[in-house]
């Protein structure tokens, strides 16, 4: 397989870099302490986002989105991953799944939301329904044009002012309807019981939700009646694909400045990265940075080529799990290497010890991709991760 990147590839990046340093880098310590940006730096962001070509990057260009390839997709997503508080959210991927709703829906809810217009959220997990998707209560039931819907979510990411929420649920309390509704911010039922503070300050909520007697059209039901876990397929993997992208750009950008810290900082006369305690961390830092590229890059351009769509998604775990847990380790020798310096907040990499520490739990556990990658072995075998065509 050619692993090379195109000429259109490298452009990609080049866009995706200055975007990241001009207009979310310097944005990075006012969220940090007022844990929000003002409205004019949020619209000069959404308008930046949409003059270099960065908008809906996951969808086709007739829904209004860039249709990048899986590989510029991962590119973009290391660029912007590598900024602090969760800035890189601002560069919108709105659900893939959407491109199976109707006509109406598409036009209603898909391509005003690959132009920026409006946000949409995914809301999945429940107090007893995190890693066990299975285990998800809340309920639809059909009342003539409409479901009823009653229930509880937590982690509803943004739910409290996003104007579109896609709602996971199971039709008639029965588990094995799981099944996908759009539903509009403002509809009489949503009711934001609480927004939880979070270590990450990233000017976004993350509330609880309750759900009493809700009625959603029948109009804003996604897909049949349970196809919910079906339609979410090909989001987790380009979420896990994402968030393996973002960690290597955390970790790049770790190292980046502790390397360069090691560059500068003196004690007993003689340079810190001339110390072998440092150039050990150095050493393994890069190797797994080195590792986790080669790794999600890889697997991107197999995609790019058709790769079976399950095979993916098994692949994607893997990714998922070693490049948030390399991304881990390599900020933690970063703040190692910055010894006090490490643990100020004006420092990037004291935003990025809170940043990192969330690849490894949302879209699925560090546990949950073991259990996916120890699965699709005993299906499969072991070649689709250790064999090469």
């Amino acid at each position: 397989m050619d692993m090379q990147w195109s000429r259109e590839d490298l452009e990609v990046r080049e866009r995706a870099r200055e975007f990241t340093r001009k207009y979310l880098f310097p944005y990075e310590e006012e969220l940090d302490e007022a844990d929000q940006t003002n409205d004019v730096t949020e619209e000069l962001i959404r308008k930046k986002v949409i003059e270099y070509g960065l908008n809906a990057i996951n969808h086709r260009k007739e829904f209004g989105g860039q249709e990048m390839s899986m590989v510029q997709y991962c590119i973009v997503s290391e660029e912007v991953g590598a900024s602090t508080n969760a800035l890189w959210a601002r560069v919108w991927l709105p659900p893939v799944c959407l491109t199976e709703g109707t006509p109406e829906q598409i036009e209603k809810y898909l391509i005003p939301a690959c132009r920026g217009d409006h946000h949409i959220t995914f809301t999945t997990s429940e107090p007893g329904a995190g890693s066990d998707a299975g285990g998800i209560k809340t309920s639809a039931v059909l009342d003539g044009d409409h479901y009823v819907i009653n229930g509880e979510k937590c982690f509803a990411s943004r739910s409290d002012v996003a104007e579109v929420n896609m709602l996971t649920t199971i039709v008639d309390g029965d588990s094995s309807k799981p099944t996908l509704f759009i539903v509009d911010n403002g509809t009489p039922g949503y009711n934001i019981r609480r927004c939880p503070r979070f270590s990450q300050r990233s000017g976004r909520n993350h509330p609880e939700v309750d759900i009493v007697d809700m009625r959603v059209p029948v109009a804003n039901r996604l897909g049949e009646v349970g196809q919910g876990f079906e339609l979410t397929k090909d989001w987790f993997v380009e979420a896990r694909m994402a968030i393996g992208a973002r960690s290597i750009g955390m970790a790049v950008r770790a190292m980046d400045l502790a390397v360069a810290w090691a560059r500068e900082r003196e004690q007993f006369g003689n340079k810190i990265i001339n110390y072998q305690g440092i150039e050990f961390m150095i050493a393994d830092m890069a190797t797994d940075i080195m590792a986790g590229k080669s790794m999600l890059y890889r697997l991107a351009a197999e995609m790019d080529h058709g790769l079976e769509r399950k095979v993916a998604h098994g692949k994607a775990s893997a990714i998922k799990l070693f490049c948030s847990e390399a991304a881990g380790r390599v900020v933690d020798k970063s703040f190692q290497i910055f010894g006090g310096r490490g643990g100020m907040c004006e420092n990037p990499v004291e935003r990025l010890t809170r940043d990192v520490r969330y690849e490894r739990i949302w879209e699925g556990t560090s546990e949950i991709q073991k259990i996916v990658i120890a699965n699709q072995v005993k299906k499969r075998g072991h070649d689709i991760y250790t064999g090469w065509n």
